[in-house]
């Protein structure tokens, strides 16, 4: 009673009667998620958690507040709808983008065995809870996958926070996110068969989905070589940075909508839109271009899903919540570590691979509402997958660290001491993943030529970034390291691992582009060497001021111009 009067009142007040008059629903809901999730964020970042579960928490503050209403903002399900959507459609571009068919070659004995084992244990135990609750069979392998799922993007963000990025447990755990990833985009295919949503024959439908499915991969792969890449390559000599952006979401939307229009689902399309360009020299282009929509789409996304987290429901189921947490953190850390031992991995990877994996993932509550659409699950499910979900997250950073004094409590009673010998495929290969105290070539013309040349001969690990796609294409082909990508954006900057490199060298003359790019740098890694050229004095002068060590191109002319001329008439005298 008392909150409807306040509510009535809030509403006569001239500025939000106004507002629910004039803006629209879905503008005031992102005004306010945005607003509120750069302050939960800033909390969370003090406290050393992942943005992630803040998100969560800013639509379960936003849904069980009332102030949407107070906004006078009624149709918020409409609102979040279309922001999970969106948020689905490039959640799974990204993953095309990411996932790394060149990766799988090289990991996919790992995928096999200790994805297909990993998720075959995990979805056996869920499933078979599920279905002494009395769930039928097809709700049982739906949950079951679900539960199996993991958070790759909490898991790998926190490897590359701990420098343990290119470990052997990294590559354990990326071994298992792809098997996850590729069972993933089968089951959406077959999610409408599995669950009655077409008629006729169960084996038959999913056959025939499968088969789709596959056809329209194949599809887009060929239409990314044959058609996107020409475009793309196109687009890049004009150099510019508007037009390539618009090109990549125009492809990625155009994709994502084909697949859709055939009834595969806009997160396959947006997969395949993105798988399409995975392999192409653009692919580092495109996620520095890309990243900044990522962000917030992401954001938008799990902020949707805290706003379907009802506070009632969660106090109502609180012990079975607690103990469904507890008990998913607990099996998926240990079949991983089981699996991790089994591969002899020495302990502390097989400890860093377990806690990184042992949470649900962002792909399972993609995958539950998807399956909700169809066939409904039971509410109090549905809020403990979201709540372990989010609860799963907060935990995997703590986890990961906290692997470190369990190794060596572990080492110190004796436990685990046998020596093991790592399995192909887990060392670390030679890639820009791998790379560390290497030199960044920023320009592969004539004085990028020569430096290359130069400290190739000495042993010296090089990386080139280059704006030319000719010049980048051929760099590839004959095995060197480079990247499409422009040093002004701090993503590309981060694709090279400028802040584990010794030395970065602009060989470019462009003082504007060295003025940009050096505080960017600097931000990543203060000890770096920058090497820098310069035309006029001013701007050496202005250079070297920043850090750099400056070749004057004026005066190393001057220099060798005065040493030619001296030479000439020494000769004549």
């Amino acid at each position: 009673m008392h909150g409807e009067l306040v509510f009535d009142c809030i509403k006569k007040i001239p500025l939000v009667a106004a507002g629910a008059a004039d803006i629209s629903p879905l503008f005031g809901l992102l005004t306010l998620v945005l607003l509120l999730a750069v302050f939960v964020s800033l909390v969370l970042v003090r406290l050393k958690q992942s943005l992630l579960v803040g998100y969560f928490l800013c639509g379960i503050l936003i849904a069980n507040s009332g102030i949407p209403q107070w906004l006078g903002i009624e149709s918020q399900q409409s609102a979040v709808a279309g922001f999970a959507e969106l948020g689905i459609v490039l959640l799974m571009f990204t993953l095309g983008i990411e996932f790394s068919v060149r990766e799988l070659r090289h990991l996919w004995r790992l995928a096999l065995f200790g994805g297909g084992l990993q998720v075959s244990i995990t979805a056996l135990l869920a499933g078979s809870i599920a279905f002494f609750l009395g769930r039928p069979w097809e709700e049982c392998l739906v949950i079951g996958v679900v539960f199996a799922l993991s958070s790759t993007a909490v898991s790998l963000k926190s490897f590359q926070e701990m420098g343990f990025s290119n470990s052997r447990g990294a590559k354990l755990a990326l071994a298992i996110a792809l098997f996850q990833d590729i069972l993933v985009i089968g089951l959406f295919l077959v999610l409408p068969s599995l669950l009655g949503a077409s008629s006729g024959n169960i084996a038959g439908n999913i056959a025939v989905a499968l088969g789709k499915g596959l056809a329209f991969l194949i599809g887009a792969a060929l239409l990314g070589r044959y058609g996107i890449n020409p475009l793309l390559h196109a687009v890049a000599k004009t150099r510019s940075r508007e037009l390539f952006t618009l090109t990549i979401i125009g492809i990625s939307a155009g994709v994502a909508f084909a697949g859709g229009a055939l009834e595969l689902s806009l997160a396959l399309g947006a997969f395949a839109a993105g798988m399409i360009v995975s392999e192409s020299i653009y692919r580092h282009r495109i996620m520095t271009d890309i990243l900044p929509f990522k962000d917030l789409f992401l954001t938008l996304f799990f902020v949707s899903v805290g706003l379907m987290i009802e506070v009632r429901q969660v106090v109502e189921y609180a012990g079975i919540i607690l103990l469904g947490t507890a008990l998913v953190f607990v099996v998926k850390f240990l079949t991983v570590f089981g699996i991790a031992r089994l591969l002899r991995l020495p302990l502390r990877p097989a400890l860093l691979a377990g806690a990184s994996l042992s949470s649900i993932g962002e792909f399972s509550l993609v995958l539950i509402q998807k399956a909700d659409h169809i066939r409904p699950f039971d509410p109090w499910l549905e809020q403990m997958i979201l709540i372990c979900t989010a609860l799963g997250m907060a935990l995997i950073p703590g986890s990961m660290v906290a692997t470190g004094p369990l190794h060596a409590w572990l080492e110190k009673h004796g436990w685990f001491r046998t020596k093991r010998v790592t399995p192909k495929g887990l060392n670390p290969v030679e890639s820009i993943k791998g790379l560390a105290d290497h030199a960044i070539i920023c320009g592969y013309g004539p004085v990028g030529q020569a430096l290359h040349e130069s400290l190739i001969n000495c042993g010296i690990p090089c990386l080139i970034i280059d704006l030319n796609a000719d010049t980048v294409c051929q760099l590839k082909k004959n095995g060197h390291l480079v990247l499409f990508g422009d040093v002004t954006h701090p993503e590309a900057l981060a694709l090279a691992k400028v802040r584990d490199a010794r030395m970065i060298a602009f060989t470019f003359p462009s003082f504007q582009s060295t003025r940009i790019a050096i505080p960017l740098v600097l931000q990543e890694n203060p000890e770096i060497v920058m090497m820098a050229r310069a035309k006029f004095s001013s701007e050496a002068l202005e250079l070297t001021l920043m850090g750099a060590r400056v070749i004057h191109d004026e005066q190393e002319s001057a220099h060798a111009m005065v040493a030619q001329a001296k030479c000439a008439y020494e000769q004549v005298v």
